[in-house]
């Protein structure tokens, strides 16, 4: 399986954009156990980290990175720039959404003089 290179950026140093296939997302909700709900009760009261909340966001992180890079393989591209991730709670639960525009890069030959 190709590994697909995600940058935050527009341009990746060393290499240049030979094919610009389009946007591509990563997308999951993730809902709240009722353990955690009840936990988040207690902490508004006394303060401090919900660390059942974090897990959810870290794993919710993961999963829509690793769809992104599914979508982007997909269509053919090796690379994911200008990726930015959009998040959103509800009462169900939290959703994340990683974007970016899949392209495919190659290794830059010129050398300056």
């Amino acid at each position: 399986m190709q590994e697909i290179l995600i940058t935050t950026t527009e341009n990746v140093a060393g290499y240049h954009v030979t094919e610009t296939y389009g946007e591509v997302f990563g997308l999951t909700t993730r809902s709240r156990n009722v353990f955690s709900t009840i936990g988040q009760s207690f902490k508004t009261i006394v303060g401090g980290e919900i660390k059942g909340y974090t897990k959810l966001q870290h794993a919710a992180r993961d999963t829509a990175i690793r769809r992104l890079k599914d979508e982007a393989r997909a269509l053919g591209a090796n690379a994911v720039i200008m990726m930015r991730f959009d998040s959103s709670s509800a009462s169900i639960g939290d959703s994340v959404t990683a974007y970016g525009t899949a392209v495919r890069i190659e290794k830059t030959t010129f050398k300056h003089p």
